[in-house]
């Protein structure tokens, strides 16, 4: 299968298609992300998030640019938004002894608020999860709640990793769908 054909059956919402690009495009995405930030699972979690937008919005694929540049411009803007988050999300404390000397401290402590916020969308998520079918529940229960790297879910379910990626990418995008409906 040609790339420019994979594009167009991928438009068409073929599942092989996307399996076709993903496995192609894969490394590139990762290796760019893995240069640009140095971090194994943060560049896999952002190369996840970019075949997971670009396959959402594949139908705004322009066929005058590279694919392989479309699929990088959507990573690095993922990872500019992650950056952003993380600069909101800080707080500034100002050293009583240096009024011109700035630190960042992020506040990670969970208020009461949160944590009873937390147990009860947990049990709505699990409630949620069980509405997947059961291959779908399995690779979720892996990846979040037993926290396997998606080599030992492979090895786990004698599947290639690429498989595995696209099975939880699914998994995920079917879990948002349930949520979203309520």
């Amino acid at each position: 299968m040609e790339i420019e054909e994979a594009i167009k059956r991928a438009k068409q919402n073929d599942q092989k298609a996307f399996n076709y690009l993903l496995h192609n495009y894969w490394d590139k995405v990762y290796g760019f992300q893995l240069k640009r930030i140095q971090n194994e699972n943060d560049a896999e979690d952002i190369t996840i998030q970019t075949f997971s937008k670009a396959f959402d919005k594949i139908e705004t694929y322009d066929s005058k640019y590279a694919f392989n540049t479309w699929l990088i411009t959507i990573s690095k803007n993922i990872h500019i938004d992650i950056i952003r988050k993380q600069k909101n999300s800080i707080k500034q404390a100002i050293s009583n002894s240096d009024d011109n000397a700035v630190y960042q401290v992020v506040d990670e402590t969970p208020s009461v608020e949160d944590k009873l916020i937390t147990e009860q969308n947990l049990a709505k998520l699990l409630r949620d999860i069980k509405k997947l079918k059961p291959h779908y529940q399995e690779v979720i229960n892996l990846r979040y709640f037993q926290e396997l790297s998606y080599k030992e879910i492979s090895d786990e379910l004698k599947e290639p990793i690429n498989n595995i990626k696209v099975k939880l990418l699914r998994a995920k995008k079917l879990l948002a769908e349930i949520i979203q409906k309520k």
